[in-house]
């Protein structure tokens, strides 16, 4: 055991130092293609949808004023958006198509570097500010001479509206209507969270969230209140039962059921009786490609989506409302778009760091803990778990970056790398072997080729 152990740290020694030169060789070439990759993106996004079908250049509708500032969608980052730019002065018009409280599983979840985020808000201070809220749905936007110059929408009588401001921001989240009007919108659907609430029972750490790693798919489980336990069973797309025929249930109680925690069992099954508990929610993923169109900007989850299962998408909706708050401060004047237009460039860029380290770690744990039919998955699995047990640098450093506490692209790379060195020095272990070390280059070429891949997926090359 001694030897073992001694021999398990040289291997992380050495993974230390091969990782970090790795992950400066990886991120040097995509560097390199990012380039050529995110001009093609734009080619084929401006060939995929023709401006004259996104945008309405007719100014039909009611003149209801202008303001600084229309913001579409009051959902989390849209409300969080315009309280801080009503506390800066500026005259913001808030557009949501429904005031009713939501119905549904998505932003129960708030990490930590998201909660940071959101405390720069100073939400408990008082201000004068000046912001007005209305119901109603934005069919399309405004262009003149490619500019955005508003929006047009319907109210809750259905009459149509016209608003004009000097910048409108979209942030109508996941179902955006508008994306498309503003970015390439490819979206996929690996998979979909089925959630429900299961009472009278409690998890072992009543602070704490928990994870199954069961077959085909992970199991979560994480409290919302004192007395409520919300479970999200990831199905994936490919075999999701039908909900309204009872295929759902029974595909919950024969197959998921007997792989929860025995203190939940019962309060599972009840959950699944229960009428009307199940919900079922798309794990969409959508990487940022956006159209530079001058008088708009697009935040949160209608620019750019992640899977679910780390839960960071309120996470880099705040840091992007934060981002854009400080980035629109200096500006007085918002009335010349096409200055404003290259001054917010730079959005796009600074909110990178955030983005696609939650991003990429969100596609990097669902394809790692998913089951597959793979022995070289099984053992990434393992390696994963092995690497959090080594505590120290290797779980904090981890932890954090799923946390949003710290966004850094070139911390996540060097981790990637360590943890594919660190399963290849497991399988080698005690001796090599030829089938051991043909296992080790399997598992690292199929870490280091995933990882890719999915770093490429989600910061818009592919």
């Amino acid at each position: 055991m001694l030897l073992k152990s001694m021999v398990e740290q040289y291997i992380v020694g050495v993974a230390v130092v091969i990782a970090s030169l790795l992950g400066f060789v990886f991120l040097y070439y995509n560097s390199l293609v990012r380039f050529w990759g995110l001009s093609k993106l734009k080619r084929r996004a401006s060939m995929e949808f023709p401006k004259e079908n996104r945008i309405n250049k007719n100014g039909s509708g009611e003149d209801v004023g202008t303001t600084d500032i229309i913001i579409v969608g009051a959902g989390v980052a849209g409300a969080a958006l315009a309280y801080s730019l009503g506390k800066d002065g500026r005259q913001v018009r808030v557009i949501e198509r429904d005031l009713n409280p939501p119905d549904r599983i998505a932003g129960e979840s708030l990490m930590p570097g998201g909660y940071l985020k959101l405390i720069t808000n100073n939400l408990n201070n008082k201000c004068d500010m000046i912001v007005s809220l209305e119901q109603g749905t934005v069919t399309s936007l405004l262009e003149e001479n490619g500019t955005i110059k508003g929006v047009h929408y319907k109210d809750k009588s259905s009459q149509m509206l016209t608003a004009y401001a000097s910048l409108t921001v979209v942030c109508d989240g996941c179902f955006s209507n508008l994306r498309r009007s503003l970015c390439n919108s490819r979206v996929d659907v690996p998979s979909y969270f089925v959630g429900f609430i299961l009472t009278n029972c409690k998890l072992s750490d009543q602070n704490h969230g928990a994870i199954i790693l069961a077959d085909p798919s992970p199991i979560v489980f994480y409290p919302i209140s004192s007395t409520e336990i919300r479970c999200m069973v990831d199905v994936p797309s490919q075999n999701l039962p039908s909900l309204s025929n009872g295929e759902m249930s029974h595909y919950l109680k024969t197959l998921v059921a007997p792989k929860v925690f025995p203190e939940t069992y019962d309060s599972f099954i009840s959950a699944i009786e229960k009428k009307d508990n199940i919900k079922i929610m798309p794990n969409r993923i959508m990487a940022d490609a956006p159209h530079r169109t001058p008088g708009a900007l697009l935040i949160g989850d209608s620019l750019n989506m992640r899977h679910a299962i780390t839960g960071g998408g309120m996470t880099v909706a705040l840091s992007d409302v934060v981002l854009l708050r400080d980035l629109l401060r200096p500006s007085h004047d918002l009335s010349d778009a096409s200055v404003v237009c290259k001054y917010l460039q730079s959005f796009y860029t600074l909110r990178k760091p955030m983005s696609s380290t939650i991003n990429i770690l969100a596609s990097v744990l669902h394809k790692v803990f998913s089951s597959s039919s793979d022995p070289t998955i099984e053992d990434i699995q393992h390696a994963c778990i092995g690497y959090l047990r080594l505590g120290g640098v290797f779980s904090s450093g981890l932890s954090a970056m799923i946390s949003g506490l710290c966004p850094r692209p070139l911390s996540l790379a060097f981790h990637l790398f360590a943890l594919a060195i660190y399963g290849v020095g497991r399988l080698l272990l005690p001796f090599p072997s030829p089938k051991r070390l043909w296992n080790g280059a399997k598992l690292f070429w199929v870490s280091i080729s995933t990882k890719h891949f999915l770093y490429n997926t989600n910061t818009g090359l592919v």
